[in-house]
């Protein structure tokens, strides 16, 4: 299984760099590996009599290996592509439930994303073709015969699978680029394609469930944890796209000098105290240490006046508490939008000096009042 997803902070073991892109595998794939080994045993033990009992645990452990090499080849195909269309790709994590390729930027044209994410399902149905073509000269009584077998069938059900039209799915992605292109608004393709993935979520259990009860027979427990598993993976995904959309629609409502903060200047040597009373006094929301040429040295951190106590802030000096002013926290004021994001998250802070085009300082952004423009989402 198959999506692209926001970053994950502790992607697991890394186990190389193909293609330049960074490769993890998270130890939830134990898991899955046991999972897979255990329930394919009896496959391998029907089809293979001749092997013993430990023989055939360890080609149902090859099978597990050679299943999720698959799913790199398959993530790895999404950014590639990805790459080819010059977006940057921070890593590629496999997990419990298959893999997930972290594209730091979406495609900028509803082609490019259906193509990035028709990679992955057009690699692994390849791969299905390849190994089924295979297949008909390896003698299926073998340890390679059922292997290839039951790879090739992997693979097949895992391209159709995502090609399912919803989110996180590749279909799902492909479903949001047929809609961006016919809307002209990738929000709306996002919207479409979510909420398609939760009705198929709905779909992945009520189904399975209904089928075996039509019949007359009870629903298998294996069955009903994998429906589960996985609607449970597509509804969660669906709706983080969802809040990711309204997320997306914020953004052009962001202005720098709008969520600016008026500052109040001094010198590194006031104390805390009384700069704060001097901004209390104009009514500022910030304070910026200037040196002696009145020229910004730095902003004096919000977090680290609050974790001042009262009667220590007449002894405390305002240039102890304040993040010397680096370049990258020198923002244009008539920043808005994604570039104000793509500002600041080239280099995270808690508060940026905002200046005119003639270098005069305009006031104080703070990362806090940008969050919470999209508090509620």
């Amino acid at each position: 299984m198959s999506s692209e997803s926001p970053r994950q902070e502790n992607p697991g073991l890394r186990m190389g760099r193909p293609f330049g892109i960074p490769v993890y595998v998270s130890p939830t794939w134990l898991l899955v590996a046991a999972f897979i080994t255990f329930t394919f045993q009896e496959v391998v033990a029907y089809r293979l009599p001749q092997l013993s009992l430990p023989m055939t645990y360890v080609v149902s452990f090859v099978f597990a290996v050679l299943l999720y090499v698959s799913v790199l080849l398959h993530e790895l195909s999404h950014c590639v592509v990805a790459k080819m269309y010059g977006l940057p790709v921070r890593r590629v994590t496999l997990y419990l439930l298959g893999g997930v390729s972290e594209i730091e930027r979406e495609p900028e044209t509803p082609g490019r994303e259906f193509m990035v994410a028709f990679a992955g399902p057009l690699l692994s149905l390849g791969l299905g073709a390849a190994g089924y073509a295979a297949s008909m000269f390896i003698d299926p009584g073998t340890v390679l015969g059922v292997l290839v077998f039951q790879l090739w069938l992997a693979n097949l059900v895992v391209g159709i699978f995502n090609l399912l039209p919803g989110l996180p799915l590749d279909g799902g992605r492909m479903l949001r680029a047929g809609v961006w292109k016919a809307t002209r608004s990738p929000g709306s393709g996002t919207i479409a394609a979510a909420w398609t993935g939760r009705v198929l979520a709905v779909v992945l259990i009520a189904v399975p469930v209904s089928l075996a009860l039509m019949s007359g027979q009870d629903p298998s427990w294996g069955m009903v944890i994998w429906s589960v598993l996985l609607a449970s993976f597509i509804w969660i995904g669906a709706t983080q796209a969802l809040q990711g959309a309204k997320l997306r629609a914020r953004i052009p409502q962001l202005n720098a000098r709008s969520l600016a903060r008026r500052a109040v200047a001094v010198t590194g040597d006031v104390p805390l105290a009384e700069a704060l009373r001097r901004a209390a006094e104009v009514r500022a929301g910030a304070v910026v240490v200037v040196g002696h040429d009145g020229r910004p040295t730095g902003i004096v951190n919000e977090a680290a006046v609050e974790a001042t106590s009262e009667h220590r802030r007449p002894w405390v000096t305002a240039g102890s508490l304040a993040r010397g002013l680096e370049p990258s926290l020198v923002l244009a004021a008539d920043l808005v939008g994604e570039s104000l994001i793509d500002a600041m998250r080239q280099s995270p802070a808690g508060e940026y000096l905002l200046v005119e085009r003639d270098g005069t300082v305009f006031g104080v952004l703070a990362t806090s009042d940008v969050n919470r423009m999209f508090s509620g989402v």
